[in-house]
C-alpha cells in the first residue's frame, strides 16, 4: 500500500501537467505515460479518501494484469504498483514466475481476482498471496485444505454477486452470513471481507447503491459475530468507478484500464 506522502507526491507530478477529472480519460490520453497515469490515480485516491474523510492508506490499489505484457507489468512494479490482479490461474503462472525477481525485489503480491474453479485451487495457493473470489463452501474448504498442506495461510475474500447476473459467479446476498460463518472457521484461511463485480454502469453514481450493499453485507456479518477481526476489506470499484467505491469504503479498488490503457 503506498502511503499517503508518495501518493500526494506523485498526485502533484501528475497534476502539473494533466487536468483531468475522470480516471477513465487517463487512458483515453496519448500523451500519458505508465508513471504519470499512476501518479493520476495516486492522486484521485487522495481526493476521494478527503471527500469520505478516510486516510489513503486505507485504500489498496490492485493492478489488473489481464493480457498485460510482463515487460509492462514490471515498467508499473518499477512506478509503484505494489499489487497485481489477474483473473485467470493459467494465464498468471507464466507472469509470475517470469516475474519472480520483480515482485521481490518490490515486495509486491499477486492477488487472483477472477472466478477459480476447484480443479485449478492447488495451483491458486501456490502462486498467489490472497484470493479475492470464493464463492462457495466446497472452493473454501479445498483452498483451506491445499493450504494447510503448504504450511500457508491463505487470505480470501467471498465474492457477492449483488446484480442477480447469470454470467457471473458469487453468493447471493442471502447466503453472506452462512458462508462468512463456516469459511471463518477454516483455520489455514484467513478472512479478510467481501468483493464484488456489480453489472457495468455507464454513469459511476449509479454504481454507489451496489458499492452501499456491499459495505453493509460487511457490516452486518461484523455485527453478527460470525466473522474474525481481520473481516474488514471491500474490494469494488474499476477505473471507471472506483472513486464512488472509495466513498461508500473500498479498501481494494481493482484498475487496469486506467493504468495500461485499453487493451488491444
Amino acid at each position: 500500500m503506498v502511503k499517503d506522502k508518495e501518493k500526494a507526491k506523485h498526485a502533484k507530478a501528475g497534476e502539473t501537467k494533466f487536468d483531468m477529472t475522470n480516471p477513465g480519460r487517463a487512458a483515453a490520453n496519448p500523451e500519458l505515460g505508465l508513471s504519470e497515469r499512476l501518479a493520476f490515480i495516486n492522486q484521485q485516491i487522495v481526493i476521494a479518501c478527503a471527500r469520505a474523510g478516510r486516510s489513503a492508506t486505507e485504500v489498496t490499489l490492485v493492478g489488473v494484469t489481464k493480457t498485460i505484457a510482463p515487460a509492462l507489468i514490471k515498467a508499473a512494479l518499477e512506478s509503484g504498483l505494489r499489487v497485481l490482479g489477474e483473473n485467470r490461474v493459467q494465464e498468471a503462472a507464466a507472469k509470475i514466475t517470469g516475474l519472480s525477481d520483480a515482485t521481490s525485489q518490490f515486495q509486491a503480491q499477486w492477488h487472483l481476482i477472477g472466478h477459480l474453479q476447484s480443479n485449478k485451487a492447488r495451483r491458486a495457493v501456490e502462486l498467489f498471496d490472497a484470493v479475492h473470489s470464493v464463492d462457495e463452501l466446497k472452493l473454501a474448504e479445498r483452498l483451506n485444505s491445499i493450504a494447510g498442506e503448504l504450511g500457508k495461510r491463505l487470505p480470501v475474500l467471498i465474492e457477492v454477486n449483488l446484480g442477480g447476473e447469470g454470467s457471473k459467479s458469487g453468493v447471493t446476498p442471502g447466503e453472506v452470513l452462512a458462508l462468512c460463518e463456516r469459511a471463518d472457521k477454516l483455520i489455514n484461511l484467513e478472512l479478510r471481507g467481501l468483493m464484488a463485480l456489480p453489472p457495468f454502469i455507464e454513469n459511476p453514481e449509479e454504481m454507489r447503491p451496489f458499492f452501499r450493499r456491499l459495505r453493509e453485507l460487511r457490516d452486518q456479518a461484523q455485527r453478527a459475530g460470525v466473522v474474525g477481526e481481520h473481516f474488514n476489506d471491500l474490494s469494488m470499484g474499476m477505473s471507471n468507478d472506483f472513486e464512488v467505491a472509495i466513498e461508500e469504503g473500498a479498501t481494494f479498488i481493482r484498475v487496469g484500464t486506467a493504468i495500461f490503457g485499453p487493451r488491444a
